[in-house]
Order: structure tokens, then C-alpha cells, then sequence
């Protein structure tokens, strides 16, 4: 997935998630509960903990261990280091999990929300351009009577020595008495790039997209309307879209170019 609609995709997520008529911009006081949760996250390996303020889509507070982590200084990380370090492979992955766990969230009472850890796994490269695999834990420290979502604890874990490869997983971990749910079913909202169209289709999708007609394409790309006009009929028939303005919607949900 492209890095720029991955980041637009994520910010839409997350103000979405914290749609809330309360709007206080200060830093949240951290209460007795929330050192608790701190407890609950620790893990053997290289970590640090962040909280990220959804209305302002920034990190309130940053651990000293992000540099030993990640290779940031605290002063110069931001939630912009995490979208634009996440390997490309992984990026569809992560805007799913949040799409999907936001709506777990939502289905949930204000009071129970804070009662549930949101655990995935992704890779992301670090200052040094290595890449690692990373534990990403989540739990709401912040929200109003409504649930929606305005502030949440976040721990990252170097996990690479116990997981090099494999697909990642979503798990939301009860706390409290309240049940697990371990590798969460994640709604297919956003797809990887895909290597179903060639290069030809794609470079027709794009111009597409831009509102230009066959005739005019054709012109652009120095190919005959009638080879404009079959390679639209073969972009309908692989993504099974019934017409262009369903094919043009379908480019950037799916990832097709």
C-alpha cells in the first residue's frame, strides 16, 4: 500500500474512532489506574510506551526507551514515524486491525472499553533502516460517556528473537473478568497492492481515474482506441466491477494501482 494513502487512511480512522464532542487538548493526568496498566503491558525485551491523543492524532507522551527501541530521540518521534516506518507490506494489515478493533470498541459500554488490550503485530523499520517485528499493545485510558475514544496507552515490544516471520495476528485481551478473543478475525477493509493487473491496465486505471476518456488515452499512451477500449473490458471483468465509476472506487479500497 502507498505510503500517502496509508497515512490518509489512518488519520480518517483515527479521528473517526475519537469523534467526541469532548475536546480538552491538555495532557492526561496519569492516575494510580493507569500505572497499574503500565504493569499489566511489561515485557521481557526492549520497550516503550507511548499515549496518543485520537482528536489531535499526536503522541501525548513518549517513553526515553523509544530511542533504545526505535533509534528516535523522544523530543523528534511522532505518530508520523510509525505511518511512514511500517513495512509497506504490513500497512493494509494495520489500517484493517484498527478499522476492525475500533468497531469492537464501539460495540462496547465507556466503562467496559478500558477493560480490553488490543495486541497486534507489524514490522517497522527503525532509524538505522532495519526492520523488526514489534508487539503493539493498546488499552483506552481516555474516553467519553458516548465511548468514543479520546486517549489510549500504547507499549511497543521488540518481539523479533520470538516471531522472525509469519502473518500477523490481532487478539483483544480481557482484563477484569472480561472474555479473550485471540486471533481476531480482521475485516478485509483495505488490501495490498495487487499484482492482478499489468502495467498496461494500470497506466489505463490511472488516467481513468483522472477523468480522461478512451480517445483520449489512447492518444496519451500512443495505443489505438480499441486497445483502450478491450483493456476497459478486461479492468471490468478482473475486478468485477460493473461499470467505470465502481472500478475507479474499487482502485483505491483495493490497492489495485
Amino acid at each position: 500500500m502507498k505510503l500517502e494513502l496509508f497515512n490518509n487512511e489512518a488519520t480518517k480512522i483515527w479521528k473517526r474512532i475519537s469523534d467526541s464532542e469532548e475536546r480538552t487538548a491538555e495532557l492526561l493526568q496519569l492516575e494510580i489506574d493507569v500505572y497499574k496498566k503500565l504493569l499489566i503491558f511489561f515485557q521481557i525485551g526492549e520497550s516503550c510506551y507511548l499515549i496518543f491523543n485520537f482528536q489531535l492524532v499526536h503522541f501525548d507522551f513518549i517513553s526515553e526507551e523509544v530511542k533504545t527501541l526505535l533509534g528516535y530521540n523522544r523530543q523528534e518521534f511522532s505518530a508520523d514515524h510509525i505511518i511512514q516506518n511500517i513495512h509497506p507490506d504490513d500497512r493494509a494489515w494495520f489500517l484493517n486491525c484498527q478499522e476492525t478493533s475500533g468497531q469492537f470498541l464501539f460495540s462496547l459500554s465507556p466503562q467496559t472499553q478500558m477493560k480490553y488490550k488490543l495486541r497486534i503485530d507489524y514490522r517497522i523499520k527503525k532509524q538505522s533502516g532495519e526492520y523488526i517485528r514489534v508487539m503493539h499493545q493498546a488499552v483506552v485510558i481516555q474516553n467519553d460517556d458516548d465511548g468514543k475514544i479520546i486517549r489510549c496507552l500504547i507499549v511497543l515490544t521488540d518481539i523479533s528473537h520470538l516471531k522472525k516471520d509469519g502473518k500477523p495476528v490481532m487478539s483483544y485481551i480481557g482484563m477484569d473478568g472480561e472474555p479473550s478473543y485471540l486471533d481476531v478475525d480482521v475485516k478485509n477493509h483495505f488490501r495490498e497492492e495487487s499484482n492482478l493487473l499489468s502495467k498496461r491496465e494500470k497506466e489505463i486505471l490511472y488516467l481513468l481515474a483522472e477523468g480522461k476518456p478512451s480517445k483520449q488515452i489512447a492518444d496519451i499512451l500512443y495505443i489505438s482506441k480499441h486497445t483502450v477500449d478491450t483493456h476497459r473490458k478486461n479492468l471490468l471483468r478482473k475486478t468485477g466491477s460493473a461499470s467505470t465509476v465502481e472500478l475507479i472506487n474499487k482502485t483505491i479500497r483495493d490497492g489495485l494501482v
